[in-house]
């Protein structure tokens, strides 16, 4: 997010009817995070336009993001993809192969806790490609962690490019050991049904997983997600 002029800063403001001034989440997207975030859709349609991509496309936030784990994110923001949105773009060589060149990564910047409050109201209103999730889809259930693990890795080859802890798995997208913090339960069936239904050209791969594979590998995401607390 860039940062804001001060002369701008009425502009993100509204005055409620009790008289107490409140954030205007949308004003302060729009401000903000217009500029890396893709709030309007729709997602890239090429390669080239892909590439232009410097943050996660917002447009189909409500759809997909937990509301309760946006706030806290927006007021204390952390890494979720180690490497960045591309990982050629952040890597250097290391005496043991490639690693992440810090210098290179830009914090995401920090909102107060009522400017939080008020974008992640703001994003969880964008629901674009309500058509690709049903609710009620996932359905509850367990794995054992050695299931999880080898069904992720072995069997799916998933921690070539994925974090199950902290230092452990590939850099190139998005850590998954929080990944049921952040994401609604549902959106996942969906995105790992179909995963180029919402984003044509992503790199990540469709696995063509079953119907039970994916309530599986659910079940395995919400069990790192417990641990990941503790």
């Amino acid at each position: 997010m860039r940062i804001i002029k001060p002369w701008a800063a009425a502009l993100l403001l509204t005055v409620s009817s009790a008289g107490v001034v409140a954030a205007d989440g949308e004003a302060i997207l729009k401000a903000q995070c217009n500029s890396c975030h893709n709030l309007e859709g729709p997602a890239p349609a090429t390669l080239h336009e892909l590439w232009q991509r410097q943050a996660p496309d917002l447009f189909y936030a409500g759809n997909k993001y937990q509301a309760a784990w946006l706030e806290r994110w927006l007021q204390q923001p952390t890494t979720i993809r180690p490497a960045g949105m591309f990982y050629v773009d952040h890597i250097k060589a290391g005496s043991a192969g490639d690693q992440i060149d810090a210098s290179t990564m830009r914090p995401h910047s920090a909102l107060s806790a009522a400017d939080a409050k008020a974008v992640a109201a703001a994003l969880m209103e964008r629901k674009a490609r309500s058509d690709l999730v049903v609710a009620g889809s996932y359905v509850p259930g367990t794995i054992s962690r050695s299931s999880g693990e080898m069904m992720f890795d072995k069997f799916k080859g998933c921690l070539a490019c994925h974090e199950i802890e902290p230092g452990y798995g590939g850099l190139s997208g998005p850590e998954v050991y929080t990944v049921a913090q952040r994401l609604q339960a549902d959106y996942l069936v969906s995105f790992l049904s179909r995963p180029q239904a919402w984003d044509p050209k992503i790199f990540m791969p469709d696995k063509h997983l079953s119907d039970g594979d994916v309530q599986k590998f659910v079940h395995y995401l919400r069990l790192l997600s417990v641990e990941a607390r503790q």
